[in-house]
């Protein structure tokens, strides 16, 4: 007689908590625009909301304290003179923040401490290189003032942000059609690219070298995202020849078959994939959906394990997700994200119940258990005793 086993893990139980209705960010007009990014961008200070501008491009910067409802004439970042696609926290200074936008250009901008009172419409340094509109921004994780963009000309840059000049590109002889997604390793060594093009793209930027590649890492014609996990290896999310969306785990240096495949449903929605190197947990989002699914990864097979799906009722428009720094991790929290609907923003607490709540209740339980045996052993005895009279 075989018994199945529960895998232990100590992230089996994370449930995703919504803010009430008075911690959320209302009246905020969230942009139109069918770019595949998730408008959203979180630090310890600010959120900030890519939304819809008249005569040009336009993002909210909100303290992450103001919530509440938004005044509809609340001060925006407006320099841009095309719809915003894509805006980046700083990791090294909370109140520095980047945006890629139609019109070509990156631009840096320096927040104030207490947020804006004015619209500011002169940023800090203006990044020019790109001939088609500018759709991700990155920084690089450990060094200052290191930059990438991806436009769709096809051609990656990394930006000096100090001097204002292009120290690296990458053109369109390493990318022959649109980049959907660029990410920083965590050392910053390597940048992990996908393509229209089908392939996935590992690449040492200073060298400008493809160190591995991999065509047709899913076999649908929709976007495919890639992000850097743990211990070499890559994560992508696409769909199948059937248009169903698929999520793969890759080692970097076997990049012949996967390590994981695992089929999710149907929905057209792109799957926007966050990752937590301290918990080896990888967060799934997909635009239009109204659930994340988390998954852990580890060294052993099966290597990607499904954990569980927060679920609400209406559906996310993009997604923000909130640094380490900015947890609230005497509550349990081990991740927070930023859900945009079409006129709110609704923070999202992912917490892991504590052992010990765990046992208490466990010990509860037992105990319930105790009296209700207690109380059928009464009641048996109340019926032995009438039934006797």
């Amino acid at each position: 007689m075989s018994r199945q086993v529960v895998r232990s893990s100590k992230f089996r139980h994370v449930f995703g908590q919504p803010a009430k209705a008075d911690q959320c960010y209302e009246d905020v007009r969230v942009s139109q625009t069918t770019w595949d990014s998730g408008f959203c961008a979180v630090n310890p200070k600010f959120v900030a909301l890519i939304c819809e501008a008249s005569g040009g491009g336009a993002f909210l910067v909100l303290p992450l304290s103001k919530t509440g409802r938004v005044d509809k004439n609340a001060p925006m970042v407006c320099g841009h003179t095309a719809p915003v696609l894509d805006i980046a926290w700083c990791p090294h200074n909370d109140n520095v923040i980047a945006s890629g936008s139609e019109d070509c250009t990156v631009m840096v901008w320096e927040i104030p401490d207490g947020g804006l009172t004015l619209p500011l419409r002169e940023p800090v340094v203006t990044l020019e290189g790109h001939t088609k509109r500018v759709g991700i921004v990155a920084w690089h994780p450990t060094a200052q003032n290191v930059l990438l963009s991806a436009g769709c000309d096809n051609v990656i840059l990394v930006w000096d942000v100090g001097t204002g000049a292009a120290v690296l590109t990458l053109g369109s002889d390493v990318h022959p059609d649109t980049i959907y997604s660029v990410d920083w390793s965590r050392d910053g060594a390597l940048i992990c690219t996908s393509c229209r093009d089908k392939r996935v793209r590992i690449i040492e930027p200073r060298k400008g070298t493809i160190v591995a590649e991999k065509d047709r890492p899913h076999e649908g014609t929709r976007p495919v995202r890639a992000v850097f996990v743990s211990d070499g290896k890559i994560l992508t999310t696409g769909f199948s020849r059937m248009s169903e969306r698929q999520v793969a785990l890759w080692d970097t240096k076997h990049l012949e078959e996967p390590l994981s495949l695992q089929e999710l449903d149907t929905s057209s929605g792109v799957l926007l994939p966050f990752f937590d190197p301290d918990t080896n947990i990888v967060y799934l989002c997909g635009k239009g959906d109204s659930s994340i699914r988390y998954f852990e990864i580890t060294s052993e097979a099966p290597f990607l394990h499904y954990l569980s799906m927060f679920s609400s009722k209406e559906s996310q428009r993009g997604m923000g997700y909130m640094p380490k720094r900015g947890l609230e991790v005497n509550k349990c929290e081990i991740a927070r994200f930023y859900k945009l609907h079409e006129r709110r923003c609704e923070p999202i607490a992912m917490t892991v119940p504590r052992k010990d709540a765990i046992s208490r209740l466990e010990e509860e339980m037992k105990k319930l258990q105790a009296t209700v045996q207690e109380l059928q052993k009464r009641l048996d005895t109340l019926e032995e005793t009438v039934q006797a009279k």
